[in-house]
């Protein structure tokens, strides 16, 4: 190599060298990458958020248009504990500020977007967040390196040319990308983006919206009282959040055309593909529907006065009327143009183009290293739970981080151990409380980890369902000696197109009809071996997991609180024993004793507690509980007997201590 070539490479290694280096980048401080932030600073990680705009949460300055949330901002719910409570707060994310609870921010049910806005700067600002503002990426491509993590590094460049090389890559941009329609004439349709949220500027007008979800209602609703009427087409039928459980569907806060349409006041909705329409605008600018197909048939370059329509055949036809304006509502897609085609993050099949290509580990399946977070990682579960949503991805985005936090820092996924005398109270908890488990129902799953002889158990909460097959070698985690899944569940027929959900006897409260229940329940699997790449690849249709050892539902309750002794308590813990073949019931030190003296295997609770000297301390108020339960005989009746022979050892007080003397003393 001459010396030009010397100076070259010299130059280029140089270049490479003082490039800033991250551990992690996340691109975009909104909700997902905020949350991603807090999880890397708590964990002392090497990190930097990059943002475009000049605050967190840009896209809530914007929108929604009209400013009114979907997210729900439930702040009271009889309940103290915070856990549950996050069940019903849809806007908060995690930390452990109790002060960056949303519900600090907002009064209102439906919070203004502008409170999100100022939610997510006192986030960034309380946590001390490490976000570089005004830094638009433009480019991210790849650089290969063997002693990388993952076998290249991530080079970002900005608006300016800077660049910046990162070990691992966590996208949470978002949707941020309108959905166009191509379609002749589609050049005079207005984009939910730009059009006027003035209903001051619709005063008497007939308006088509094109699009059938909350953007397109949300647009419907503000100008309904003010237009002639609102049409509203799109290619496919009106799904609502309450038919469907999907919090992406219409929700009612937006539905009052469906109202002005169903009690006959103009407006209406229909169904057609987009694809086969045209717009054709008149000599006195107003807007007309007709079929592609007629302008191909005719000379499109003919007057417009002259060009086909469908009513011209057919005189009842349903959009025969002028419309003042076209607006399009489409929703919104991933934003692909600033990542290199090496990076693989589409394959181009139309579900593609609007979500990245990932698996179930938010990880992406073309690149190594690449996750995506929040809204944009929506096809891991879209239309089927919460993940494209804060409420849902927030817990999404702490399992992706603790999945890197055992890849590259050997810390396993976080676990508690308990003897397995605790086993029905630790899922009675988790079924309770729990909002991860509760928002992301069949996404997200505990598992209960069994030890040698199923004398404990470690359990590990929030595990990407999906991922079960490696969770060994995700979570740094054993599964040798069986294993349980907690998950949550709608019934299979609750909810879909032509179906009641608000049908005469819809609930189920029969314990034996469990496995019936509609209502979103508690569910658990038992295995006794994790199962393989196999089984999840060719599990039933319709299961969410492979086919079980044995399964158990607990009864859906009208009150989502599954804390009956009778009705959920009692076949949990009978299904819990059938499945380990042991007795998970606790005993008073009493028949500990007696069972000593009767049974050759003693049940957990007396061999971890009472042949270890933990039996239950008596007091007076337990003591006569027994007594009056028979568990115990009443000794102190015994008047003749005690003052022959004194103070009876057996009184209150020293229950467990003479049982235990006994028993040595055998």
């Amino acid at each position: 190599m001459g010396p030009s070539g010397l100076l070259l490479a010299l130059g280029l290694h140089l270049a490479v060298c003082s490039r800033p280096h991250r551990d992690y980048c996340v691109l975009g401080a909104g909700p997902a990458g905020l949350q991603m932030a807090a999880l890397l600073q708590r964990a002392g990680r090497d990190y930097e958020v990059f943002e475009r705009e000049s605050v967190p949460g840009s896209f809530f300055t914007r929108y929604p248009r009209h400013r009114k949330l979907i997210s729900i901002n439930k702040r009271y719910t009889g309940k103290a504990n915070s856990e549950f409570n996050l069940r019903h707060d849809w806007n908060s994310l995690l930390s452990d500020d109790p002060h960056l609870l949303f519900r600090h921010y907002s009064q209102a049910y439906f919070p203004d977007a502008s409170d999100m806005v100022h939610y997510l700067g006192d986030f960034a600002k309380r946590l001390g967040l490490h976000v570089l503002y005004n830094t638009n990426i433009t480019h991210v491509t790849l650089d290969k390196d063997p002693q990388a993590w993952n076998g290249h590094y991530f080079i970002l460049t900005d608006q300016n040319g800077q660049a910046y090389r990162c070990s691992v890559l966590l996208v949470a941009t978002g949707l941020s990308v309108p959905k166009l329609v191509d379609f002749p004439g589609s050049e005079h349709v207005e984009g939910y983006e730009s059009v006027s949220v003035d209903p001051k500027d619709f005063v008497g007008q007939n308006v088509l919206i094109l699009g059938r979800g909350n953007s397109a209602f949300e647009t419907a609703e503000n100008i309904l009282g003010v237009t002639n009427f609102v049409h509203m087409l799109s290619r496919s039928r009106v799904r609502l959040s309450w038919a469907t459980h999907y919090v992406g569907d219409v929700r009612a806060i937006n539905n009052g055309l469906l109202d002005t349409y169903q009690l006959k006041s103009l407006d209406g909705l229909l169904e057609s593909d987009l694809e086969y329409l045209a717009l054709v605008k008149d000599s006195k600018g107003k807007f007309h529907i007709t079929l592609k197909f007629f302008l191909e048939e005719n000379n499109s370059s003919q007057s417009v006065d002259s060009i086909p329509l469908p009513e011209d055949d057919n005189d009842n036809f349903a959009m025969r009327v002028a419309y003042d304006r076209v607006i399009r509502c489409l929703g919104w897609k991933f934003d692909f143009s600033i990542f290199n085609q090496s990076l693989r993050l589409s394959s181009g099949t139309e579900f593609s183009k609007k979500y990245p290509l990932i698996r179930a580990s938010y990880e992406s399946k073309g690149s190594r290293g690449l996750f995506i977070l929040g809204t944009a990682s929506h096809s891991v579960d879209y239309r089927k739970s919460a993940g494209g949503f804060i409420h849902g991805f927030r817990y999404t985005v702490r399992a992706v981080h603790r999945l890197l936090e055992h890849r590259h820092h050997g810390i396993d996924w976080p676990s508690t151990e308990y003897p397995i005398t605790q086993l029905t109270s630790s899922i009675i908890r988790r079924v309770n409380e729990a909002s991860g488990l509760y928002q992301m129902f069949s996404v997200l799953a505990d598992i209960i980890l069994l030890k040698e002889n199923a004398t404990a158990f470690e359990y590990l909460e929030e595990f990407p369902m999906q991922m079960l097959a490696q969770l060994e070698s995700l979570t740094g985690r054993t599964a040798r000696h069986g294993l349980f899944i907690i998950n949550m569940e709608y019934g299979k027929n609750f909810s879909g197109p032509e179906k009641d959900v608000f049908y005469y006897d819809r609930s189920v409260a029969h314990i034996e009809d469990a496995w019936r229940s509609n209502f979103l329940h508690p569910v658990i699997y038992y295995y006794r071996h994790l199962p393989t790449e196999q089984d999840m690849r060719f599990r039933p249709a319709q299961w969410p997991l492979p086919r079980p050892v044995a399964i158990h539902h607990i009864v859906e309750d009208f009150l989502t609180d599954w804390t009956a002794p009778v009705g959920h308590i009692l076949p949990l813990r009978r299904f819990l024993e059938n499945c380990l073949d042991t007795d998970l019931r606790s005993f008073y030190a009493e028949s500990c004793f007696l069972f000593t003296l009767t049974r050759q295997k003693l049940p957990p609770f007396c061999q971890q507690g009472y042949l270890k000297m933990q039996g239950l301390s008596s007091t007076k108020s337990l003591w006569q509980h027994g007594v009056e339960s028979r568990l115990l005989q009443d000794y102190t009746a015994m008047e003749d007997s005690s003052s022959r022979l004194g103070d009876h050892p057996s009184a209150p007080g020293s229950l467990t201590q003479t049982l235990d003397s006994n028993k040595e003393e055998l």
